[in-house]
């Protein structure tokens, strides 16, 4: 079986990649990053998830973008809005997809893998600028002009299966393939136990998300808009 190494954050998004690529025959190995963010009930979740669908092996590995702060997500001093506004929204971690996907192609390059797989969106998404198709394409050039396997002719693609898909496919993508989403957060901002706020971007997207693919909704909120 081919290895590949999966960007698993415990969201909805990531869940159903990861479905995508076993079905597609792979051998998993899922990688999740605890870089300082408020919603780290995330991790739990990815934990979940990850024994849930039978990953071959499961890393977290530690990082400390709150260190920059800059983002609603790792600075408890900006708050996460509630309503999005024009532009860049608040919530977008700089960087945040280039460094995760540098972490995997190295992992990827040690276990032989030459390919990875993570959950960005261009349809349903907060207009983050390293979730769009351009980004992915500059990845992949980047991973076979940096590494020794890209150099020695053993190319690596990147899979962004959902970047062009609605929430409301994804969902549909996801119960064929057996995603337990009651597994999953994607709140920015949930509780320790796990409870969504409910009103946030991410929460709202999901929730619509829901609602529009005709699949009921498992997530707890604690209120909704």
């Amino acid at each position: 079986m081919k290895k590949a190494v999966i960007l698993l954050s415990g969201g909805l998004d990531s869940a159903t990649v990861l479905a995508i690529a076993r079905d597609q025959g792979y051998e998993c190995y899922a990688l999740s990053l605890a870089y300082g963010q408020r919603h780290s009930v995330e991790l739990e979740a990815a934990d979940r998830v990850a024994k849930g669908l039978g990953v071959v092996a499961h890393k977290v590995i530690q990082l400390s973008l709150d260190a920059f702060g800059g983002s609603a997500l790792t600075d408890n001093a900006i708050a996460v809005p509630e309503e999005q506004g024009e532009g860049i929204p608040v919530t977008y971690v700089p960087a945040r997809n280039t460094i995760f996907l540098s972490l995997a192609l190295g992992w990827a390059e040690v276990l032989g893998a030459r390919d990875l797989f993570l959950g960005v969106n261009a349809v349903d998404y907060s207009g983050y600028p390293d979730c769009r198709p351009e980004f992915i394409e500059a990845f992949e050039a980047l991973a076979n002009l940096a590494t020794k396997a890209g150099v020695e002719g053993e190319r690596f693609t990147i899979h962004a299966p959902l970047i062009n898909l609605t929430k409301a496919e994804i969902i549909q993508q996801g119960q064929r393939l057996g995603v337990d989403y009651g597994l999953t957060i994607s709140c920015y901002q949930a509780t320790v136990d796990g409870i969504a706020c409910g009103v946030c971007d991410s929460c709202r997207l999901r929730a619509e998300g829901f609602r529009v693919a005709g699949v009921t909704d498992p997530t707890h909120y604690l209120k909704r808009k």
